[in-house]
């Protein structure tokens, strides 16, 4: 469920929150990617890294990734790239995976694409 807006104001936390890096590496993690939490957070774990594993526990898109924490994509991706250099996420491409369960159920998908136009 997508609850109020996107967090793209106070640039300091978002800058915080990614430890100043603005580009991502690759392009493993596009708006459809699914990610999936391969290990449970650990104590220590950043926040948002911590939300992520814990959202991720089932396959979910980048950009519910986004809509659930509010945050730009393009700091998602930066997560994400973290996440995944430690292997600690998977990702799958829609087109790749070899079983429907893997899909984000269509309702919520629809959800995602109503909070998308609303902003």
């Amino acid at each position: 469920m997508i609850r109020g807006p996107v967090d793209t104001g106070d640039p300091h936390r978002l800058y915080t929150v990614t430890g100043g890096r603005s580009l991502v590496d690759h392009d493993t993690f596009d708006l459809v990617s699914l990610i999936v939490s391969e290990c449970a957070p650990t104590p220590g774990t950043p926040s948002e890294h911590h939300a992520i594993l814990e959202l991720c526990r089932r396959p979910t898109a980048v950009v519910e990734i986004s809509a659930e924490l509010r945050l730009p994509v393009t700091v998602v991706r930066i997560l994400l790239g973290d996440l995944h250099a430690t292997g600690r996420i998977t990702a799958r491409r829609p087109g790749v995976t070899r079983s429907a369960s893997f899909l984000p159920d269509a309702d919520l998908l629809k959800e995602v694409l109503h909070g998308l136009r609303a902003l």
